[in-house]
């Protein structure tokens, strides 16, 4: 959390782009994301001398209190992007230290952190990184201990035993981050499960080395790896089942494509049919013919609760528009999606012109099928096809595009959730009312709410699962607006709104008792958010495929109960 909320921070502060901008040491021990900072006007510094105008970010680790008051005297603007959690240990030592106790530090000496976390002793703090420096210590009279947040767990166990056998009156505070508690649990827990174990992040990142050392001590073979290029083929090929952690400063990317490389792995569980499954259902997602067929499904679904005419004219436009924009918005968006889905962007890459082509014979596929509904439906779908293709494309020219924060309709915030679900909407649910004759009005805006709703939920959950991209690149969508958690809060209301409509609506003879049927899609939908949410699934190509999944299945309730 601590980590995240600091690159946030000094994400945000980069995107403003008011005058030069530097971090008070690295900003978290990552090579390629510090590459990255620095490719954005993110400068490191050690030496605050010379040092007179700009933005300096206190990075996560904190400094001591006197460090923070040099560059109160240096005109620099201080931004403290100190974890709270470590700012709670610098509390407890100043607190207690001011109470006449002795502060003990568990921790290694010369991390940023231990540094900062001696400062705020009143008196001299004491730094021990095992049970061996215990009996080194002065003697004391009351002392009050504390942890690194990222210290090992047993460690510190061990060093709290052997500090009370010299200490009668020990005052001790458990300051290990529950996150690093959670990595180092999941770590001991794989042993007697996997064949070895992937620790993924910065060589000199402290918490990624004891997350290799607990893996180690726990008797599994561990592979210290900072990028996919590190991963040793030649041992790994020859396993069943690998297990994969990350230190806190490692990036969702690069984990992504640590996984992706490790999958391409032939391991001596190979089977030829479960691979071949797999790689036709990641084609299927990473082409967008999965969210294509998706829209398709629903499109039909939605034909037939709204008892209108159940041909596949009007799933076909949706699929092919629907196909058509994601697509093409996909190249011609240039933002997060190396960040975001590292395995998509080189799909698209090495297929580039295939991709456009059949994007453009879509767009021409729906036009043509439109014809058959009417010329409204033709000049609707043009205008709508025209919105989409200009959504990612800049309007303002290149010479004074810097100087204004929207220069394409994607750079409104909250932009693409609201224009995907509209999308759906118009496609699905308006474009079929042009051309009937009566309407009918209580369903026809029932009909317009579910797809609204649902497309909503759908087109929110991708947002969160590209925010840390979307961050990086300074695209302000609804998950980055609002928070993930207010974003998530939402999406259940959203859930829970449509879920509503459904049961009540029948129930009020506005709708048939196809609307209860369609309940179960809803439900499938939560579960995917609730998977997300309690991490029974992460972000990619599983837990993307169940979302538009939920889609696929409403139109094949919609033809199952036809049948029956």
């Amino acid at each position: 959390m601590g980590v995240r909320r600091a690159m946030e921070i000094v994400l945000a502060e980069a995107h403003k782009q008011r005058g030069p901008l530097y971090t008070f040491g690295p900003l978290i021990h990552n090579k390629l994301v510090l590459d990255l900072l620095s490719s954005k006007g993110v400068k490191p510094v050690e030496d605050l001398n010379g040092l007179q105008s700009g933005r300096i970010v206190i990075r996560a680790h904190g400094i001591p209190p006197q460090v923070r008051e040099t560059i109160k005297k240096t005109g620099l603007k201080a931004i403290d992007a100190t974890c709270p959690k470590v700012a709670r240990v610098q509390a407890i030592i100043r607190y207690h230290t001011k109470k006449g106790y002795s502060a003990v530090i568990v921790g290694d000496r010369d991390h940023a952190e231990v540094i900062g976390l001696k400062g705020y002793g009143q008196t001299p703090a004491h730094v021990i990184q095992g049970v061996k420096d215990v009996p080194f210590l002065p003697q004391l009279d009351r002392v009050v201990v504390v942890a690194q947040t990222t210290q090992n767990e047993q460690t510190f166990h061990e060093v709290i035993r052997a500090l009370e056998e010299r200490f009668p009156e020990l005052l001790v505070f458990d300051t290990i981050c529950d996150a690093t508690h959670q990595r180092q649990q999941e770590v001991r827990s794989f042993a007697r499960q996997v064949d070895a174990i992937v620790v993924v992040g910065g060589y000199h990142s402290g918490n990624t080395q004891r997350l290799a050392q607990v893996s180690r001590e726990a008797g599994l073979p561990t592979f210290h790896v900072e990028s996919e290029k590190d991963l040793d083929r030649g041992k790994l090929a020859g396993m069943d089942l690998i297990g994969v952690t990350a230190g806190a400063s490692t990036p969702n990317w690069i984990i992504k494509d640590v996984v992706r490389k490790i999958e391409g792995f032939r391991g001596r569980g190979y089977n030829p049919l479960a691979r071949c499954m797999k790689q036709v259902l990641k084609y299927l997602v990473l082409s967008n013919l999965f969210v294509a067929s998706g829209a398709f499904s629903f499109a039909y679904a939605i034909a037939f609760f709204s008892k209108r005419a159940s041909d596949f004219t009007l799933p076909s436009i949706t699929f092919f528009y629907i196909y058509a924009m994601h697509i093409l918005n996909r190249f011609l968006d240039k933002g997060a999606g190396a960040y975001n889905d590292p395995e998509r962007a080189s799909f698209l890459k090495n297929h580039r012109r295939p991709l456009i082509t059949a994007g453009i014979i879509s767009i021409v596929t729906a036009l043509a099928l439109s014809g058959r509904m009417g010329i409204f439906t033709v000049m609707a779908l043009g205008g709508l096809c025209l919105f989409g293709i200009i959504y990612s494309i800049p309007f303002l020219p290149e010479k004074i595009r810097h100087r204004h924060p929207y220069s394409k309709i994607k750079d409104i915030p909250a932009s693409r959730t609201l224009s995907e679900s509209l999308a759906w909407v118009a496609v699905i649910a308006i474009l079929p009312l042009l051309e009937i004759k009566p309407i009918s009005w209580p369903t026809a805006i029932i009909s317009i709410l579910i797809v609204f709703l649902m497309s909503f939920v759908r087109a929110g959950l991708s947002d969160i699962f590209q925010a840390q991209g979307d961050l990086i690149v300074g695209t302000e969508t609804l998950p980055i607006m609002l928070g993930e958690k207010k974003t998530l809060i939402l999406l259940r209301f959203f859930l829970v709104a449509a879920g509503s409509i459904l049961t009540v609506c029948p129930l009020l003879g506005l709708v048939d008792a196809f609307s209860f049927v369609l309940l179960l899609p809803l439900f499938t939908l939560s579960l995917c958010l609730i998977a997300y949410e309690r991490r029974w699934l992460y972000p990619g190509i599983r837990l993307e495929a169940m979302v538009e999944g939920n889609f696929i299945l409403a139109g094949l309730l919609a033809i199952l109960w036809q049948a029956l």
